[in-house]
């Protein structure tokens, strides 16, 4: 099989399940070098999905998968992570901000989450919700750009929602995303003369393990797998003509004709959250 990336090296934040798996093994599956970052090492958690487990899959599939334990929250961490990129690699070609956090929110009455009016969500939830899903993707931005720009080459792609133009269930939600495209844009700007592209994707509705959890309240006939994303952020970052793009958030389901792939179906979770 073709490995369009092999001898690239990436960073996927938050890949320890859902979208950042997806995209992590399908940076694996092209062949780079993808290091794993989320706070999950082991299933104790509520949802299923490791940094290690992912790194492996990752393996498996043709690249090099590597896990490194990192709370998006602390700047320090982020930057250790960068650090060890540094020194084992001396390159950076691809940077994923996928790191996201909701905060505590109500889960009774079998309701998503994402559908509790803002007045009934603790306040918190906001801080929670920009400091890791648009802070982290800036301070991880910061670090990558310096490794990129002396090496005068890279993409960083920032993963957003259709929530940046409509109302997506959750206020901070959308504030966060619509943040995170005027990030992208605004990175894009200063990153052009330096030939390092900064883009924002919107993901469709995935069937990640908390979708799964709470299925019913989806239309699951128009969903794709984690594994579509990652299929979408291999070809934007094997394009030759990426900075053509940069600036730009483009829906991930209109790349398919430009760029000729499809949603395999493979990685699609069925578990549901645990008790």
């Amino acid at each position: 099989m073709p490995q369009p990336l092999k001898g690239q090296v990436a960073i996927v934040t938050g890949a320890s399940r859902g979208i950042g798996k997806g995209i992590a093994l399908g940076l694996g599956e092209a062949g780079a070098t993808v290091y794993v970052t989320g706070r999950t090492q082991n299933d104790a958690g509520p949802w299923p999905g490791t940094i290690t487990a992912t790194s492996q899959e990752v393996t498996n599939l043709g690249g090099r998968g590597i896990a490194v334990r990192c709370d998006h929250r602390s700047d320090s961490e982020v930057e250790a992570v960068f650090k060890q990129v540094r020194e084992e690699q001396n390159q950076l070609d691809i940077l994923v901000n996928n790191a996201t956090s909701f905060g505590e929110t109500p889960t009774s009455h079998g309701y998503d989450p994402m559908d509790f009016p803002f007045w009934e969500l603790p306040i918190s939830q906001w801080d929670e919700m920009l400091d890791v899903g648009l802070r982290s993707y800036y301070v991880a931005s910061v670090f990558a750009a310096q490794i990129m720009t002396a090496k005068r080459s890279g993409v960083i792609i920032n993963i957003s929602s259709n929530g940046a133009s409509q109302y997506a269930g959750n206020v901070a939600y959308g504030v966060g995303k619509a943040a995170v495209d005027k990030l992208a844009s605004d990175m894009a700007h200063q990153l052009r003369q330096h030939n390092v592209a900064s883009l924002a994707i919107w993901p469709p509705l995935t069937r990640t393990e908390k979708v799964m959890a709470y299925k019913e309240q989806y239309n699951l006939k128009k969903s794709f797998s984690p594994l579509f994303t990652g299929l979408a952020v291999v070809a934007l970052a094997a394009d030759p003509k990426i900075m053509d793009k940069s600036g730009l958030s483009l829906r991930v389901t209109d790349l398919t004709s430009e760029y000729g792939f499809s949603d395999t179906g493979s990685y699609a979770p069925t578990l549901v959250r645990t008790k």
